[in-house]
């Protein structure tokens, strides 16, 4: 399968792209190239490969969630700024 030069031009429309006559021949060639290069992997037989999202083992990194106490409120007010007692003020931000 092979793009003609109007293809590439609708694509390079759809991306937004003005492409002069010389960029256009470059591209055509270009993308050409890759579409041969893709269609290689037809040729491959995966009667036995199985689908996969990732060819890598994966492990999930994060840590296990687990319920810990807290800080007391007295202690995480200790450093703000401004504070009722109760709850840390801050300035308003919408009228």
């Amino acid at each position: 399968m092979a793009l003609s030069a109007e293809q590439v031009q609708a694509v390079a429309l759809l991306a937004r792209l003005r492409l002069t006559d010389e960029e256009l021949a470059v591209m055509t060639g270009q993308l050409n190239k890759i579409v041969e290069y893709v269609e290689q992997l037809h040729e491959v037989d995966t009667k036995d490969v199985e689908p996969l999202a990732h060819p890598l083992p994966i492990s999930n990194v994060f840590r296990e969630d687990r319920l810990r106490p807290s800080l007391p409120r007295d202690v995480a007010l200790r450093n703000a700024p401004d504070t009722d007692g109760e709850f840390f003020l801050v300035p308003p931000v919408l009228d």
